[in-house]
């Protein structure tokens, strides 16, 4: 399975292998220029070392004889005149008095050390070929192939150690995500965190489990008290219901009396729907239930007669386009609600003209002309100004068509909104 868990491993096994080559990369290079300076050093020291020794023994002779000696090295001279120094010193040391290193062409290479006279100041110079002497420059580039050959296996090393390393740190969390994505969260194992250790993996499993106890815990209450709510909901409201029926029937009550009882109860009706609507969406496990074909007709029907009080006073005609042999698949309630609600906030925005209801084996369509829905209308407690509820309807309509995987769209134009509802369940 290619689920989000071996996505995070992936991920992370990538970024530990990254972080193991980075830092060989890193410490290669650093002891690679090291020993790379620390053998120039060398070198330089031994050279500067004989010279220097040269020197004071030329200096000691002078003092003596009056004169330079011949030195104990072949690759040594001592020159007493500044134009006698070999390739070109001379004009390089008027522009760098201080400077005691000189490359030349064929691989020559020379270092210079002063030899001074009794005022101080440079009488002669000792001069010293070194280039038969040099162990690094002329190997050079062999080194440096051989640091980079040396620094690309050590960092296919550290690839390989960041991969075990990485697979040995992830594949317990994989397996914990593993086990939790393939599971759905009312099925979770009580014992999730009996396979695990007690390393970080133990302990987010245990603490999964903690969350997972309390989850379905809450789940429980909610559920109960939404059994609980609706139930002592349900008797009142229908008995408000049947005194507003009772007292209309009143042959004293005079028609203002009369209109407020149809209020009241129409107010009932709509919240014993209210009601319904929350416990459905309250209840996980209903999504999962296959039910069976209901007509769509009769619940279009139904939901026109239960709004119809919407439409009083208003010049508005409804028209009815839904085969009566249509079938859906979606939940009577489900759709009874949905129809409820998407017929009532035509009913409601509409001023006058024509509510169409239309319906074929894929979609159902509600359209009213001359009103438009707000910004973020399928939001809770978002509604036009003209509305005279809560904002809920709409939203209701959403989250029902997410539960159930069903399709929603809606198209403003031609002046006049069109909701289109799918009547085919899909994948969630």
């Amino acid at each position: 399975m290619n689920g989000p868990g071996k996505d995070r491993r992936v991920r992370l096994r990538n970024r530990m292998m990254a972080a193991f080559a980075a830092f060989t990369v890193l410490v290669t290079g650093v002891f690679g220029m090291f020993a790379v300076l620390f053998a120039y050093a060398v070198e330089d020291q031994l050279i500067a070392g004989l010279l220097e020794r040269e020197a004071q023994r030329q200096v000691a002779h002078v003092a003596v004889h009056g004169q330079w000696t011949q030195p104990r090295h072949d690759w040594m001279q001592v020159v007493d005149d500044p134009a006698k120094l070999p390739a070109g010193i001379a004009q390089l040391l008027r522009e760098e008095p201080r400077r005691v290193e000189f490359a030349a062409a064929d691989g020559r290479h020379y270092h210079l050390t002063a030899l001074p006279a009794d005022d101080g100041r440079a009488s002669a110079w000792l001069v010293g070929e070194v280039g038969s002497l040099l162990v690094i420059r002329p190997h050079r580039d062999a080194w440096l192939k051989l640091l980079a050959g040396t620094g690309l296996l050590m960092v296919l090393v550290a690839l390989g150690l960041g991969l075990w390393l990485s697979h040995r740190t992830t594949a317990a969390i994989s397996r914990l995500a593993e086990s939790i994505d393939q599971t759905a969260p009312e099925n979770l194992p009580p014992d999730l965190a009996r396979d695990f250790g007690r390393d970080e993996a133990g302990i987010l499993a245990r603490a999964l489990e903690s969350l997972v106890e309390r989850v379905r815990s809450l789940l429980a209450r909610e559920r109960e008290f939404s059994r609980d709510a609706g139930h002592e909901l349900r008797t009142p409201l229908t008995v408000i219901r049947a005194a507003c029926e009772r007292l209309a029937l009143e042959p004293g009550v005079t028609p203002d009396m009369r209109a407020s009882l149809r209020h009241i109860q129409q107010s009932a009706s709509q919240l014993e729907q209210t009601v319904g609507t929350l416990m459905l969406l309250a209840r996980e496990e209903t999504a999962a239930q296959a039910a069976a074909p209901v007509q769509l007709l009769p619940l279009v029907e139904r939901a026109i007669v239960d709004q119809a009080s919407l439409l009083e006073g208003k010049p508005i005609e409804v028209v009815v386009s839904v085969p009566s042999g249509l079938r859906t698949s979606v939940p009577e309630s489900v759709i009874g609600i949905l129809l409820a609600n998407l017929v009532g906030n035509a009913f409601a925005h509409t001023a006058g003209g024509r509510v169409l209801i239309e319906a074929d084996g894929e979609r159902i369509v509600v359209s009213n002309p001359g009103s438009k829905l707000p910004a973020g209308a399928f939001e809770a407690y978002v509604k036009s100004e003209s509305s005279a509820g809560l904002g809920l309807g709409l939203s209701i309509v959403r989250r029902l068509c997410e539960r159930y995987g069903l399709d929603l769209a809606t198209d403003e134009s031609g002046g006049e909104v069109k909701v289109t509802l799918g009547l085919r369940p899909g994948a969630r």
